[in-house]
């Protein structure tokens, strides 16, 4: 089952790539100026971050907003597919080291893709306004559970490595959920996370479902962002080729790091751009509010 599921997901990378590459080599003359050795950096920290399940989404969004490297309206698809090769790397290592039950994981991660799927293609079509308070929200709400997670607030999770009955219903129902959300930059690791020890499974089992979650929804919602034109080509293959380096360095050369000081950091720079997100989409609506025409 574990071949069947990588070779799937090996496949659906391909395709992915293709489409991904294509269309770059295509618009290689109409890339931003943002440097690459800044977006090439900036894939590598936060993809070394996403294999120590600290998540990546959160951390690049709030680089892409510090250093005003990717306009907040694309900031979503340019995730989505910019990190889709290195989780699907994480996917690779974490699925075939760690044993999770096959039908919980395939139903969930499939649950994961169909809900992405959904997304994307309602997300790339949102105004920049939109996509400002979603993904202040949703960093905030990323925040609060990684936040639970430092604080123990979280369940401690239980020794099983699947799901049986209501609770594997309701984890496929939660994680189509996920996959949804995962279009606006929500990352899905911490809610996934959550969800998994709520669940009473082990905490081992939270990483090949969550980055197995990622691996397959993230290539199919890719090909949406793709198609739309809704992503920075270049900030997205810096990421890519960034990230992937980042994940090899953090699966197969760090053997420890102080993640709860890291996780500290991490929590108040994502509630530092969640808010900074929220204030940008107030700033705007106030800017247009100013420029209508008085009746007098």
């Amino acid at each position: 089952m574990v071949k069947i599921i990588l070779g799937a997901l090996g496949l659906l990378t391909l395709t992915f790539l293709v489409f991904f590459v294509k269309d770059y080599f295509e618009n290689k003359n109409n890339l931003s100026k943002t440097s690459w050795a800044g977006l090439l950096g900036v894939g590598f920290i936060t993809n070394f971050l996403d294999t120590l399940g600290i998540g990546s989404f959160a951390p690049t969004t709030a680089l892409f907003k510090f250093f005003n490297m990717v306009p907040d309206r694309i900031i979503p698809g340019t995730l989505n597919v910019g990190d889709t090769v290195p989780v699907v790397f994480e996917a690779f290592l974490f699925i075939a080291a760690i044993t999770v039950e096959p039908i919980t994981l395939v139903t969930m991660l499939a649950a994961s893709a169909i809900g992405a799927v959904v997304g994307a293609g309602f997300v790339s079509k949102l105004p920049e306004k939109k996509i400002q308070i979603g993904m202040g929200f949703a960093l905030l709400v990323v925040a609060f559970f990684m936040l639970a997670g430092l604080m123990d607030w979280m369940p401690i999770g239980g020794e099983a490595i699947g799901l049986t009955g209501g609770k594997l219903i309701f984890g496929i129902i939660a994680n189509f959920i996920l996959g949804a959300l995962m279009t606006i930059g929500v990352g899905l690791y911490a809610p996934c996370m959550a969800l998994v020890y709520a669940l009473g499974m082990s905490p081992r089992v939270a990483f090949p479902i969550m980055m197995g979650s990622c691996a397959f929804l993230m290539p199919a919602a890719g090909m949406r962002f793709v198609k739309e034109g809704a992503h920075d080509r270049k900030a997205s293959m810096g990421l890519t080729i960034g990230g992937a380096a980042g994940v090899f360095v953090a699966y197969y050369i760090v053997k420890s790091l102080p993640l709860t000081l890291l996780s500290w950091l991490v929590t108040a720079v994502v509630i530092y751009t969640g808010v900074v997100m929220l204030r940008s989409a107030l700033v705007s609506s106030k800017a247009k509010v100013d420029k209508v025409p008085s009746a007098e």
